[in-house]
């Protein structure tokens, strides 16, 4: 087993209301090499929690994000060695459309298919569970 680290990022359209909706996950697992972000920008979703909302900015952020977990430089992206210190770079704090959220970790064999888990957890679509006393329909 792998440990790792990750965090969810959040779409952030009014940093004053302190709402979001989540967007995606970079994970950071030292031990297996690993950093990487996924992401589903669900159009339909953020146009109805901020209506206007530039979908455009939000991809970009996103593909920065990208950029940074790559190790790419320039384009005022910063150069930073380790895969450690690229992670920490994405996790601090910022205010910006779009945010991570709080730091977290577990474990796992796989580190590719941990972060397709956690997107498909934190980031899809929720589904009903039928569970006792839920009527649907």
């Amino acid at each position: 087993m792998k440990a790792y680290e990750y965090v969810v990022l959040r779409f952030v359209p009014r940093v004053d209301r302190e709402e979001f909706v989540n967007v995606g996950i970079v994970l950071h697992s030292q031990d297996a090499g690993f950093l990487d972000a996924r992401w589903e920008v669900d159009e339909q979703r953020l146009g109805a929690f901020a209506p206007g909302c530039d979908l455009a900015a939000v991809r970009a952020a996103l593909e920065r994000i990208r950029a940074v977990c790559r190790g790419q430089i320039g384009r005022g992206l910063p150069t930073l060695e380790r895969p450690g210190q690229r992670f920490g770079w994405i996790a601090a704090p910022r205010s910006t459309v779009v945010q991570p959220g709080p730091v977290h970790g577990g474990v796992t064999e796989d580190p590719a298919r941990e972060i397709e888990r956690l997107l498909e957890r934190y980031v899809g679509p929720e589904r009903p569970s039928g569970g006792p006393g839920l009527t649907i329909g």
